[in-house]
Formats: structure tokens, C-alpha cells, sequence
């Protein structure tokens, strides 16, 4: 990020909302919103350590994410204290919502994990998104939630999100 589009950055409110209602809300600052995709910085919103035994999230992590209104994931870029990058992380959600400082992104359970080196590359909570009941009362959502994180993965096995992030 350049001198400039640091002076520009603005600060702005994500608020990851699952299952109608705020799972956690966090400061973080607007990298750039081209009308399509959104990007934002942020530290490790978490509360302590979360190890996840194939990476660990701690204080001083930063995450650079980008959410797209037309597309149903997005895509964090996660970089230890160091700046060492550890991998990315992805959640898969519906579209996203930028109401003035708040970006509003609604989780469906779904998530994948690519590590720096691109080796591990793995699928994460199906049993919560079968257990969502979301195929059951909104059966387009599921089948989009499952296209993409299929769409997440081959990107993610292929080029490492290259054709997605600048």
C-alpha cells in the first residue's frame, strides 16, 4: 500500500453476522472498495490464541480481506506480527454489504484454508454447514455456498488466488 492510499485509508466497522444474528464485530480500515470488491486490514479480532492445530491466529496477526458484493466468499491474507505470511483463510458467505462505515457479511459455515506454501490446502466445517439447515430452507443459497467454496478451492489448488487478488 502506497503513502497515498494510506492517508485515504478510512476506517470502517466488519460485521460478521451467522445465523441471523452478530457473531463478532471489528475495527478495520478500508483499503480500497472498487464497487465490486471490497478490501480491508485489520489485526486478529480473536480474543487470545486460536489454534487450529494446522495454523494458529494470535494477537498481532493481520488480516488483509477482501468481500466482493457478487461473489459468495472472501478471502483473508494472513500475516503473523513478523509480517511472515501464514496463509489464507476463507469464509464462505453471501454477497457483501457496505452500509456507510459498516461492512456487513453474512457467514454460512463454510470456510477453506490455504497455507503460505500452498501444500495445505483444506475444507472446513461442512458438518456445521450440513448441521445449518440451510440446504433445507434455502436450498439456492446452499447450492451457491457449495459452488463456491468448489470455486475457492480449485483457485486456491491452481494459482493461489492470483487471479482474484492484486
Amino acid at each position: 500500500m502506497s503513502a497515498n492510499s494510506a492517508e485515504r485509508a478510512a476506517p470502517v466497522e466488519v460485521v460478521l453476522v451467522k445465523g441471523g444474528r452478530t457473531k463478532i464485530r471489528y475495527a478495520a480500515q478500508l483499503l480500497g472498495d472498487d464497487g465490486v470488491r471490497v478490501s480491508v486490514r485489520a489485526p486478529w479480532a480473536g480474543a487470545g490464541v486460536r489454534d487450529f492445530g494446522f495454523v494458529r491466529f494470535e494477537p498481532g496477526d493481520v488480516f488483509t480481506e477482501h468481500y466482493w458484493r457478487d461473489r459468495w466468499y472472501s478471502v483473508k491474507e494472513v500475516r503473523a506480527a513478523d509480517g511472515v505470511l501464514k496463509g489464507w483463510y476463507c469464509d464462505i458467505t453471501r454477497p457483501a454489504t457496505l452500509f456507510g462505515a459498516e461492512l456487513v457479511v453474512e457467514d454460512l459455515d463454510l470456510d477453506l484454508w490455504r497455507s503460505a506454501d500452498g501444500t495445505d490446502v483444506r475444507r472446513l466445517d461442512e458438518d456445521e454447514f450440513a448441521e445449518s439447515g440451510l440446504a433445507e430452507r434455502d436450498p439456492r443459497a446452499a447450492a451457491a455456498a457449495l459452488a463456491a467454496l468448489d470455486e475457492l478451492e480449485a483457485l486456491a489448488r491452481a494459482d493461489g488466488f492470483g487471479a482474484l487478488l492484486p
